[in-house]
């Protein structure tokens, strides 16, 4: 193998030896991924439109502003950075990742900025919008009929070029620093400072790697704030049935609808010890509340986001009922212009049978007196 390149060691790849110019490119590209970061401002953090009178703030992190449209940028900059540090990544190699659009869309842009092949192992039934946006970016998508099977594929394909299979599902957790370093969770609570409720009683993320709740659930405990963590999670996925089970080998072998969220299987980067509550969220429910929240917010959100919202409507609710005060926070993950031929079509919604009428009428009645069903 010539010196600098990379090498396949069951998946995972890693440099056999680095020579002087391999280190000067590394050294280069390290310096790139981070200047981008240095070039990107903070997200917002949103204020969504509640009654004042409830005492209870919602805010949202708006997440779609990253140079690639969604939350899962700061996910791809932190996962070059560990495979570059780590040796795994150097001048020539393939990059690789599964993924159901956003993350291959982010690290398309990373690749394309470090002039490195990227192919994307996807399921077949992602919004042609993403993938669009992967090939916009000079990435390839290797489309797979079987969600459940994206990520065996991705170690398949990593074998067969000698490329490096970047693994989100594992290395999400540990390639970020939870412990500040301005991760999401830093940022959160350092844009609360100046409202009313600074210190938020819920913080509400949805699970596709973990990475984002690993980070959000140690970062509040790091700091020693009572902020409880909830983690929402659409149908087929395995993360609740697991959580109510006590269970973490437990497997649904099909594969999300809500994209870039729910899993069918319990994903290494996934930490349910920093997790205070879980919910599950009915597909119809986050496709009701991301139309809902769009409407109230005057833009399109993701159907991840409309994930979002159902579980901190929910909590809401509950501090209503109880007679406390607080704000929650939860996550903007991407722009719904990505799911104009899905989501947001009623054609497309009606061949999946979803009816969201009733969670429409929950949502307004919510909206309206604070309740929300048993």
């Amino acid at each position: 193998m010539r010196a600098g390149l990379a090498c396949n060691v069951a998946g995972v790849t890693h440099l056999d030896r680095c020579d002087e110019a391999g280190r000067s490119w590394l050294t280069e590209a390290i310096a790139t991924v981070e200047a981008d970061a240095n070039r990107s401002a903070d997200t917002h953090l949103l204020l969504f439109p509640l009654p004042r009178e409830w005492g209870i703030d919602l805010y949202l992190k708006d997440e779609s502003v990253h140079p690639t449209g969604s939350l899962k940028h700061r996910l791809a900059r932190s996962l070059f950075l560990y495979g570059l540090c780590n040796g795994w990544i150097c001048e020539g190699t393939t990059i690789i990742e599964a993924s159901s659009g956003s993350t291959a869309v982010s690290e398309a842009y990373f690749a394309r900025l470090l002039g490195l092949p990227f192919i994307a192992v996807m399921p077949a039934s992602t919004s042609p919008e993403k993938i669009a946006q992967i090939e916009f970016q000079g990435g390839r998508c290797h489309l797979v009929e079987d969600p459940a099977k994206v990520v065996i594929e991705a170690r398949w394909l990593a074998e067969d070029t000698g490329g490096h299979f970047m693994d989100q599902f594992t290395y999400a957790e540990r390639a970020t620093d939870w412990r500040g370093n301005n991760n999401i969770a830093e940022s959160i609570y350092a844009q609360l400072a100046l409202e009313r409720h600074p210190v938020p009683a819920w913080v509400v993320v949805g699970a596709g790697t973990g990475g984002t709740s690993a980070t959000i659930g140690r970062y509040a405990r790091y700091r020693r704030l009572p902020t409880k963590l909830c983690v929402v999670d659409p149908e087929n996925s395995a993360f609740y049935p697991a959580w109510q089970a006590g269970d973490w080998s437990v497997r649904t072998g099909r594969g999300s609808r809500i994209e870039g969220i729910g899993r069918p299987t319990v994903e290494a980067s996934f930490l349910p010890s920093v997790v205070d509550r879980m919910v599950q969220v009915p597909d119809a429910a986050s496709l009701a509340a991301m139309r809902a929240g769009s409407t109230l917010l005057g833009r399109r959100v993701g159907g991840s986001t409309g994930t979002n919202l159902w579980g901190a409507f929910g909590l809401i609710a509950e501090l209503l009922a109880a007679g406390r005060t607080g704000s929650v926070v939860t996550l903007i993950c991407d722009p719904g212009d990505r799911y104009a031929h899905t989501y947001y079509s009623d054609e497309w919604v009606a061949g999946q049978g979803l009816d969201l009428a009733p969670h429409l009428a929950t949502i307004d009645r919510f909206l309206a007196t604070g309740a929300w069903p048993a």
